[in-house]
């Protein structure tokens, strides 16, 4: 397992990705002054924002099934706890957006190299009633739809 996002695992047999962007900000406005650089207030933490980058060949490893599965958890448009492989908890996140880019295609049109691109946010830990329920995919690499809300 590299990353549990809800009930889905990211892993060979789902999605894998190649790569995790991680960007974290914080809030310091400013205030103009006269005659002096511009003072500034710390006002707390900014957006906590992670991407994930992979490719899919559903040839060799993973399944189509699995961009489905993240395409029908963004549209719940609830959040889901963030797990990686060492177990650490990164929070609750929703998903800003997926992009795929499909290419080197079969006679019958599928797509055997799929790049994808997923945008995960976070939103504040406190907020239970955006939580998602139901399952994804088993650790085993099953495939199961069933997102309860």
């Amino acid at each position: 397992m590299m990353m549990a996002f809800g009930q889905f695992v990211f892993g060979l047999p789902t999605l894998a990705y190649n790569e995790l962007q991680r960007q974290t900000s914080w809030r310091h406005p400013s205030t103009s002054r006269v005659g002096a650089r511009p003072a500034r207030q710390y006002l707390g933490p900014g957006d906590d924002t992670i991407t994930l980058q992979g490719l899919l060949a559903p040839e060799f490893c993973g399944s189509t099934i699995s961009l489905d599965q993240i395409r029908e958890m963004g549209a719940a448009g609830s959040a889901w706890p963030l797990v990686d492989g060492n177990g650490i908890v990164h929070g609750q996140f929703v998903i800003e957006s997926l992009n795929e880019t499909s290419s080197i295609f079969m006679d019958n049109g599928k797509a055997r190299r799929i790049e994808f691109q997923i945008q995960l946010a976070r939103v504040d830990d406190a907020r239970t009633d955006a939580i998602g329920t139901g399952t994804g995919t088993t650790a085993s690499g099953d495939d199961v739809v069933t997102f309860d809300e």
